[in-house]
């Protein structure tokens, strides 16, 4: 619980870009409170690459390193609960918690993340951001010169291999079903030697995450280093929809160059924002909101 009921800004998300927000918001002495529910999507990941002075270590350490720091800072509060409603008040904002509380800010910062819909394939859920990734800047160095899959169809999984041929000579399609490829660029991945399987998968055999094989419908199996694989996504709060943010065509929350919603107060940052997932896009766009929700009260203060 908290003893204060009013701040100036709550951050909705306590993991990188909501700690990131927090610490710009702290050092100009904004009274803030974090609400985090300490599930973040990337729980499952044994390590975190491609952030500069943190390369290959544990995404938690990293957090709680990050929040330590930040609450150095007094004017700084965290409260592990879930936010689950909110809504515009004469002075700002009002959000209620799973736990009860009653909240308001007069700003509001959204950095809650995506939420994956993990597919029904048997194992994948377990291999999920372990052995079964999502990008080759944060997984596929490690990757390198290994018998990588791909789970995808179409242009994004053209993309995927273009970027993943340079990291290994050894890549194979998996299109789980007839595959979706221009002339041009099937031309160009025969051309790599990029092999295409378009055989329905049943499972993902695996060892604590890390895979060992894909099984197809027909009872092949085939072994693999590591795969590939592009999932579909939801927003992990549903509150800024509720508030009347927009969302992108790609189903991200919408903000202009300086993390501001479409709604007056609203801002967002990290995952939910952006289609480029990882820590330092996160620790990046959250200071760039603490920054500028800071400017705002600024602005109107002064």
């Amino acid at each position: 619980m908290t003893d204060s009921k009013n701040f100036e800004v709550i951050i909705i998300g306590g993991s990188y870009a909501g700690l990131s927000a927090a610490m710009a918001l702290g050092r100009s002495l904004r009274s803030v409170l974090i609400i985090d529910s300490g599930l973040p999507c990337n729980r499952q990941t044994p390590h975190s690459h491609n952030f500069i002075t943190q390369d290959g270590e544990k995404p938690g350490v990293i957090a709680e390193k990050a929040k330590k720091q930040v609450l150095n800072y007094s004017s700084v509060k965290f409260l592990s609960d879930v936010a689950v409603s909110g809504k515009k008040t004469e002075n700002g904002f009002a959000i209620t918690t799973q736990k009860g509380q009653e909240l308001e800010a007069k700003k509001l910062i959204f950095a809650t993340g995506i939420k994956d819909t993990m597919s029904e394939i048997k194992g994948f859920e377990e291999c999920w951001g372990i052995s079964v990734v999502h990008c080759p800047y944060c997984h596929g160095y490690e990757l390198r010169g290994k018998k990588t899959g791909i789970i995808a169809n179409g242009e994004r999984a053209f993309h995927l291999a273009s970027l993943v041929n340079n990291l290994t000579d050894n890549i194979t399609l998996l299109t789980t079903g007839k595959a979706d490829f221009t002339e041009e660029q099937e031309q160009k991945l025969d051309k790599h030697t990029i092999k295409i399987i378009e055989k329905e998968i049943t499972e993902i055999e695996h060892q604590n995450g890390y895979i060992k094989n894909v099984v197809f419908s027909d009872g092949s199996r085939i072994a693999f280093d590591g795969v590939y694989a592009t999932l579909p996504f939801t927003q992990y709060s549903d509150i800024p929809i509720a508030l009347g943010c927009e969302l992108t065509e790609h189903g991200y929350i919408k903000v202009d160059g300086f993390q501001k919603t479409n709604m007056e107060g609203v801002f967002a940052c990290g995952d939910n924002a952006s289609m480029m997932r990882t820590v330092a896009n996160a620790v990046y766009t959250g200071n760039l909101t603490g920054v500028m929700v800071n400017k705002e009260l600024t602005d109107e203060q002064f």
